[in-house]
């Protein structure tokens, strides 16, 4: 089963990897697909480069053969609409394949928002990732689509090519990419937030320097 983790990774930090290889390891995925977004819809772009964000993910994850870095979005430019993207990957994969979309607590509450959702759950599982105890679910149609769709069982999702819930607690670490450019315009060190291959990189080329 084949994972999907879409983010502006501006840069990659140790709070995309940790709970990208949680998810990795507890749902047995024999890979999880990394992919930078080119502009991000509903926030800020990103400060770097596609092409350094794209050498930075590689550069975090180049030991660790399940995780792959996809830049379809970079190549493809524009408005990130994760509804396209997934129809790459079904072109690509087939539609009986299992997938899995790996989206946060907070992206997955603003799920009614985005572009074509229902679609978006027939494309996919979805896989949130969460704190322990976390609520879910406020908005009352995701509520009912949570109702009709959650499975508590992991097995579950390779039986079917898409439309499941899952939760997934994950190690949260108190690490933001906003915290690690600030550290960099100000001439600080955010060793220990990231992998030095990153920092040593993000330092080289001045991707966040004022």
């Amino acid at each position: 089963m084949i994972g999907l983790f879409g983010g502006t990774f501006d840069p990659v930090h140790f709070g995309h990897l940790r709970v990208a290889l949680d998810v990795v390891q507890h749902l047995q995925l024999e890979q999880l697909r990394l992919l930078p977004l080119a502009a991000a819809v509903h926030r800020r772009q990103p400060q770097a480069s596609p092409e350094q964000r794209m050498a930075m993910l590689q550069a975090a994850i180049c030991d660790e053969p399940c995780l792959v870095a996809d830049d379809r979005e970079l190549k493809r430019g524009g408005p990130s609409y994760t509804v396209d993207t997934l129809h790459t990957f079904r072109d690509e994969l087939g539609s009986q394949a299992p997938l899995c979309l790996l989206v946060g607590a907070d992206a997955f509450e603003s799920l009614p928002d985005w572009h074509r959702p229902l679609d978006i759950l027939g494309l996919v599982h979805l896989v949130v990732m969460q704190r322990p105890g976390a609520p879910t679910a406020r908005d009352p149609w995701l509520r009912e689509q949570v109702e009709q769709r959650r499975t508590d069982d992991p097995a579950a999702l390779r039986l079917q090519a898409s439309g499941l819930i899952y939760f997934q607690t994950v190690t949260q670490l108190d690490i933001s990419a906003t915290r690690i450019r600030r550290l960099l315009a100000q001439g600080k060190s955010p060793r220990y937030l990231l992998p030095d291959a990153v920092l040593a990189m993000a330092r080289a080329n001045r991707c966040y320097a004022v």
